[in-house]
């Protein structure tokens, strides 16, 4: 038998409710074999607000583990040995602060710096273009990551202080093309920050760009992915080897983890979705030159809502099969010498480097965001034109749609919830926190962070306040709401402009409707396309945008994170005829009644819609509070959509 490589790191991307909570979930993973922690934060944790923020209401707990001060993250690792344990945490806009946390944490029992080993995801471009949970502008945004690259090269030389992540821009529709080209151009734009900022010696960048680490998604179409695969490890030699003249070719190394398409999970035949992990799976492992260092697997049920543990552990069990019992890992690279596998690596090299090279003309990817936010718009509009017009087969959705009832939905809770009593425990937990804590010290770090935070001198780096701030106690929102007093807050592009996808003759009778109804009263169909609390993922919401101004409607779509208040003003000032709401945060019978109230005080007689995963026993719900139609994942259908939106219309 042939020696057999050693096994990729396997994690599940986890957090929920409580720090303790996700404790002992890490705990039970752990023991099962899991060997690093991912850990998911939820969105107040990820937008920079205390659990009690009035922003934070109906969010906290919701789709990962709340982190607002040192005393959750002594929670998050209790019993777990930082000093051996690899932890990935996903976190962006506030991934200073959280770092800051987990060194403090280091600090307080005695963990050299230099032993830590995990990643932090910190790619914000992304988050601007797909994700939606930036604060920040750009350029100060980029200027944190560079300081936490700064920081860590001296201080925590083990630990990954940047993970591009391509992951979310597939998930917003990217080809292959685009997400090798756009996740390289991010890398490059931070690089050449770090080289320029005079807070490295040129000594240092080989070491720097050794660092950087990536984190990609993997489709179902996995012959392409593996050649995708392929395609990056090249570019990033070259790049390496020839921008930033590193010699060493083990600091040359694409390395990078992966997370396995969710987007392509459906909630139609869910079952289906173990197949599509594992040939997933295959296309970031089979490669031996280009496999995935980490990998992490979405859960079968998790268009449904929040996976089980049992969820977690099936998908736990796929990654150890696949290591321990096949012979996979006995043979080196299986693909070398593939006349097919070269030829498709090679023209993926060729157009992603055409791609790569139109992106850096534009100054780069934090300058180009508005241009890439509105291709990859267009990109997803036209993947879900394929699949409407049975163009791209989707297995249960529109084809072979016929079944038998699930067992695995049978019995039990097919999906996990919060208890809605999380969020009232964790705003009197802050609160009880701060009343306990030394105010003086908090507010003196407080002031050096927004002194560094003004600076431009080289010598000073945000990390040494935002240490000195989580060891006096501070909190996520004092941390993030003294930044912003600084650097102020952003709203990103939309990316929406008609015309994204070639439409057909449903789109055309739409169009019809629409002019029809416009001849009869004098005025177009007016739709409002709204996204509540702090849930940024703003695909569906773009698309229905994109796809009422083709059907001829007009369309007001002002981004993501809107109040219920500004959403109400927006409905009345604009005499729209239907408010779509989309929320995937689990926060839809917070926010719903709240913006329902809200609508009706300020006169507005508007139909409210609302899309996202929403679990049946809940769209009766909201049905039964006025909510005229609920759409989940299941309704992939536009045009069906579309010709819903304007009955509604026609019966007012």
């Amino acid at each position: 038998m042939s020696k057999t490589t050693k096994p990729w790191v396997m994690r599940t991307y986890s957090g929920h409710s409580t720090a303790v909570a996700s404790n002992a979930l890490y705990r039970t993973n752990l023991a099962k074999g899991q060997t690093g922690l991912s850990i998911a934060f939820d969105l107040p944790t990820q937008t920079g607000y205390d659990p009690d923020a009035p922003e934070a209401l109906g969010e906290v707990g919701k789709v990962g583990v709340p982190v607002a001060h040192l005393g959750h993250m002594r929670q998050l690792l209790d019993q777990i040995p930082l000093g051996e344990m690899n932890t990935s945490m996903t976190i962006n806009a506030t991934a200073a602060w959280l770092w800051g946390l987990y060194l403090a944490l280091a600090r307080e029992q005695g963990v050299d710096e230099k032993s830590l080993s995990g990643t932090t995801q910190n790619d914000i471009v992304k988050e601007y273009l797909s994700r939606g949970t930036y604060i920040f502008a750009p350029e100060p945004s980029k200027r944190l990551i560079v300081d936490m690259i700064a920081y860590g090269i001296e201080n925590v030389p083990s630990w990954n202080p940047i993970n591009v992540c391509s992951y979310h821009l597939q998930e917003a529709g990217a080809t292959p093309v685009q997400e090798i080209a756009y996740a390289l151009a991010t890398a490059i734009d931070i690089l050449d920050a770090v080289r320029d900022s005079g807070k490295v010696s040129p000594e240092k960048m080989p070491e720097v760009v050794g660092r950087v680490s990536f984190f990609v998604n993997a489709g179902i179409r996995f012959v392409e992915e593996i050649a995708k695969m392929r395609a990056f490890t090249s570019m990033w030699d070259a790049i390496c080897r020839d921008r930033y003249h590193v010699e060493d070719p083990t600091l040359r190394r694409f390395r990078y983890g992966v997370q396995v398409n969710s987007l392509g999970l459906t909630e139609q035949q869910p079952e289906n979705n173990v197949q599509r992990i594992v040939l997933e799976m295959l296309g970031v492992t089979l490669s031996a030159d280009a496999r995935a260092r980490a990998v992490q697997l979405p859960a079968w049920n998790e268009a449904l809502g929040l996976p089980r543990p049992w969820d977690q552990q099936w998908s736990l069990r796929l990654q150890q099969v696949l290591a321990y019992e096949t012979d996979l890992l006995e043979y080196p690279d299986i693909f070398n010498g593939s006349l097919v596998m070269e030829k498709k690596t090679a023209e993926l090299i060729h157009d992603a480097h055409a791609e790569l090279d139109d992106v850096l003309a534009m100054g780069g990817a934090f300058s180009a965001i508005d241009e890439l936010k509105a291709r990859l718009v267009r990109s997803q509009a036209t993947r879900v034109a394929r699949i409407e017009s049975g163009e791209q087969k989707v297995i249960g959705v529109n084809t072979f749609t016929t079944t038998e009832q699930s067992p695995l939905n049978g019995g039990v809770e097919s999906i996990m919830t919060v208890d809605p009593k999380v969020g009232d425990e964790l705003v009197a937990d802050v609160q009880a926190w701060r009343a306990t804590r030394d105010e003086a010290a908090v507010t003196a770090a407080r002031a050096e962070l927004e002194r560094v935070a003004r600076s431009t001198d080289p010598a000073d780096n945000i990390m040494l306040p935002t240490i000195a701030l989580a060891q006096a106690g501070g909190t996520t929102g004092e941390w993030a709401n003294t930044l912003r007093g600084v650097f102020g807050e952003y709203r990103a592009p939309t990316g929406v402009r008609p015309g994204a996808a070639p439409r057909g003759e449903a789109f055309a009778a739409l169009v019809q409707r629409s002019q029809a109804i416009t001849a009869r009263r004098g005025n177009p169909p007016k739709i409002l396309v709204a996204k509540p609390g702090l849930d940024g993922h703003s695909n569906g919401a773009e698309q229905i945008a994109v796809a009422a101004r083709d059907a001829g409607c007009e369309v007001i779509y002002q981004g993501i994170r809107l109040s219920v208040d500004e959403i109400a003003a927006a409905a009345r000032d604009e005499d729209v005829d239907v408010v779509g709401v989309s929320i995937l945060s689990g926060s839809h019978l917070t926010i719903i009644p709240r913006l329902l109230e809200k609508l009706r005080a300020d006169g507005v007689t508007a139909a409210v819609v609302v899309g996202g995963i929403i679990p049946p026993e809940d769209a009766v719900t909201l049905t039964g509070l006025g909510v005229a139609a609920v759409y989940s994942p299941k309704d992939f259908s536009l045009a069906q959509i579309m010709d819903d939106l304007l009955d509604i219309i026609d019966a007012r």
